[in-house]
C-alpha cells in the first residue's frame, strides 16, 4: 500500500475512534449526572442547565455533580497520557505512574503537608499540585538514577522493579505518617488514597485544568519525538534529535500531569497502564494518532469508575479507584504472564 495513502487512512480512523469516545463521554455525563441519591431526570437537568431548575436541583448539579464529573474526565485524561508516555520512553508496557512509584511519591508530599496543616478542609487546592509535583519529581529522580546503568542505559525490568520497591517505600512512610493523623485528617487521607475523587468543587476544578490544559499539547506537540525514543533511541540521535533534553522534557510532562491529577483526585491508579493499551490496539503505536484516544479513554475509564461506584450501593459510595482497581489488578497481571512468555 503507498505509504501516504496508509498514513491518510491511518489518520481518518483515528478521527472515527476520538469521534466515538467523545460520543461515549457524552452518554458517560448524562448517565453520571442523573446517578446518585438523589435523581434528576433528563429534562430536570435540561431545565436546571437553563436555569430554571429549583435550589435543590441547582446545588446537586452545580455544587456537587457537574466539578466532579469534570475532574473525572480531566484526572483519567492526565493519568492515562502521562502512562503513555512513560510506556514510550522506557520501552516497557507495565510501566504507569502508580505502578512505578509515582504516585506514591506525589501521595507522600501531599500527606506531609496535610500532617502539618491545620485541617485537610482549608488546604489550598492551588498549593497542593506543586507539592505533589515535587514528591512526583523527586521519587521519578531516584527511580531514573537506581534504574540507569552506564554503558547499557535503562533496563525495562529493572526500571519496573525499583519503581514498585521505590513506591512500596515510600507507602508504608505513608502508612506511618496516617497513624499519627488527628481524626479530620484521617479521614480525609483514607478518602484520599482510595481514589474518591475527594475534590469535588469548582475551585478544584480550576487548580487542576491549567495542568491538564497545558502538559497534554505539550506532550502531542512531542509525539513524534516519542515515536523514535520508544523503538530506537540511537536512530533518533543520529537524525539530530537531543536524547537527554527531550527525554527530560516528557519526564517532566508525565510526572506533572500524574503529580496534579494525583493530588486533586486522590490516588487512582492503573488508569496509565489501561489507557495506553487500549488506545494502542484501537489506535496503532503511532503516538500521533495513539495520544488522544489514549485521553478518552483515561477520561472515559475514571468517569464510568465514579458513576458505577455512585450506584453500587444504596447509602454509601465505592470510592472510583476500588472500582478501576477491580479492572486494573487483573489485567496487570494478565500483562505480567504475557510479558514473561
Amino acid at each position: 500500500m503507498n505509504p501516504h495513502l496508509f498514513a491518510q487512512a491511518r489518520r481518518k480512523r483515528s478521527i472515527r475512534i476520538i469521534m466515538l469516545f467523545a460520543l461515549l463521554l457524552l452518554i458517560g455525563f448524562i448517565i453520571s449526572l442523573n446517578t446518585g441519591r438523589y435523581s434528576l431526570a433528563p429534562n430536570e437537568i435540561w431545565q436546571t442547565l437553563l436555569g430554571e431548575g429549583s435550589k435543590k436541583q441547582n446545588i446537586v448539579l452545580f455544587d456537587l455533580r457537574l466539578p466532579r464529573m469534570i475532574i473525572a474526565v480531566l484526572m483519567g485524561a492526565g493519568l492515562a497520557v502521562s502512562g503513555a508516555v512513560l510506556q514510550g520512553i522506557s520501552r516497557n508496557g507495565l510501566s504507569d505512574p502508580g505502578i512505578l512509584g509515582i504516585n506514591s511519591g506525589a501521595g507522600l508530599a501531599v500527606l506531609l503537608f496535610v500532617s502539618f496543616y491545620p485541617t485537610a478542609q482549608v488546604a489550598p487546592p492551588f498549593f497542593m499540585p506543586f507539592l505533589a509535583l515535587i514528591g512526583a519529581g523527586v521519587t521519578a529522580a531516584i527511580i531514573y538514577m537506581l534504574s540507569y546503568k552506564k554503558g547499557h542505559g535503562i533496563s525495562p525490568t529493572r526500571l519496573l522493579l525499583t519503581g514498585i520497591a521505590v513506591g512500596a517505600g515510600f507507602s508504608s512512610a505513608s502508612i506511618i505518617l496516617t497513624l499519627q493523623l488527628n481524626p479530620r485528617n484521617l479521614e480525609f487521607v483514607v478518602t484520599w488514597q482510595m481514589g474518591s475523587l475527594w475534590g469535588s468543587n469548582w475551585e478544584f476544578v480550576l487548580a487542576l485544568l491549567p495542568w491538564i490544559v497545558i502538559l497534554l499539547p505539550i506532550v502531542y506537540w512531542k509525539a513524534r519525538v516519542l515515536n523514535m525514543l520508544s523503538l530506537n533511541e540511537q536512530l533518533a540521535s543520529s537524525l539530530g534529535v537531543s536524547i537527554n533534553k527531550e527525554r527530560l522534557i516528557l519526564i517532566t510532562a508525565a510526572v506533572g500531569l500524574a503529580a496534579s491529577s494525583v493530588a486533586i483526585g486522590g490516588g487512582i491508579g492503573f488508569v496509565g497502564l489501561l489507557g495506553p493499551h487500549i488506545a494502542r490496539r484501537l489506535a496503532g503505536p503511532q503516538h500521533q494518532y495513539m495520544l488522544p484516544i489514549t485521553a478518552g479513554v483515561g477520561a472515559l475509564l475514571v468517569l464510568a469508575g465514579d458513576t458505577i461506584g455512585r450506584s453500587l450501593m444504596e447509602y454509601t459510595e465505592v470510592p472510583a479507584g476500588v472500582v478501576i482497581s477491580l479492572l486494573g489488578g487483573p489485567y496487570f497481571i494478565y500483562l505480567l504472564m504475557r510479558s514473561g512468555r
